[in-house]
């Protein structure tokens, strides 16, 4: 049962928005007149119609994405300007937030011609690093050594690139929460049962952090890239200046859409724009240990300039 509620108003993503639906997962605020972002029940069985195609999923124009999810919801992402959600059958209210936070706000962010980086976003001394990766290479795990170490986090999924009027990468911070798989949690010394489980993944939880969240847009310094493989030794090194695009470019969130959005010029000379003022490195974890807390320190080390022992 999905329930409509007019009024509700929210921070995420650097934008004021304005939503039918609860989401709490975002910073709730007082009513915005004027909101960035307004998120609407609609009928879009009409739109649907008309513009899908056989065996696609998603049609994207260069001002609208609009993609279907079996047994979820018809989601159509129009201007920068307006997320319209149509459930599908009985969905829950957390699948359609689950998209809505996560592919909606991909194509947005896109259309907004704001750069979306698929991994977590930390505050270290002052400024952002990201930690982008594969699914399952331990971001989040990662993020969460952070945390715990007494940094804040800015993002857990989509993290939001763009430039100053100086011409400085900038992260804005998306929304407290972290997602974190049942092994994880065991390793922290978490209970499992203190967290909702996300649809569909059993085993991974929704987990808040809004004591450790930081709500400000900082400089962002450095991206990282966590990949795992069956060494028994940490790796840490600069990813070779031929790679460092195309790793960009596998590491943007949801870059399928990159081509069909028109955006790919945009995208090719942000992205040499963001390298000439970040540092791009590669880590690489041991597959079959729990390794975040000495990766933290890696990280650290090699941001302090301070010679590693392991």
């Amino acid at each position: 049962m999905v329930h409509r509620q007019k009024n509700n108003s929210y921070i995420g993503f650097g934008l004021s928005i304005a939503s039918d639906l609860f989401l709490p997962e975002l910073i709730h605020q007082d009513h915005s007149n004027k909101p960035d972002l307004s998120i609407e029940k609609a009928n879009l069985t009409d739109l649907w119609k008309k513009e899908a195609r056989a065996n696609r999923s998603f049609i994207i124009r260069e001002d609208f994405c609009l993609f279907r999810i079996p047994e979820v919801a018809i989601y159509f992402v129009e201007k920068g300007e307006s997320i319209r959600y149509h459930p599908l059958s009985d969905v829950t209210e957390e699948r359609l937030r689950l998209y809505i936070l996560g592919t909606c706000m991909g194509a947005l962010l896109f259309q907004k011609k704001v750069l979306p980086l698929h991994g977590s976003a930390l505050l270290i001394d002052g400024k952002a690093y990201a930690i982008v990766g594969e699914s399952g290479a331990g971001k989040s795990t990662l993020a969460s050594a952070f945390i715990k170490d007494g940094h804040k986090l800015l993002s857990d999924d989509v993290i939001p690139v763009t430039f100053s009027d100086e011409g400085v990468p900038m992260v804005t911070p998306a929304y407290p929460q972290q997602k974190l798989w049942q092994q994880s949690l065991n390793e922290f010394g978490m209970n499992s049962k203190e967290y909702k489980p996300i649809f569909g993944r059993e085993e991974k939880f929704t987990v808040p952090v809004k004591e450790h969240f930081h709500d400000q847009i900082v400089p962002l310094a450095g991206v990282i890239e966590l990949t795992k493989n069956n060494s028994t030794q940490i790796q840490m090194e600069p990813v070779p200046i031929l790679k460092r695009l195309s790793k960009l470019y596998q590491h943007t969130y949801r870059n399928f859409m990159i081509e069909r959005l028109g955006i790919t010029d945009w995208h090719f000379q942000l992205s040499a724009k963001l390298l000439s003022h970040i540092d791009l490195l590669h880590l690489n974890r041991p597959e079959n240990s729990f390794t975040a807390d000495p990766l933290r320190e890696m990280i650290l080390s090699t941001i302090y300039k301070e010679e590693v022992i392991l």
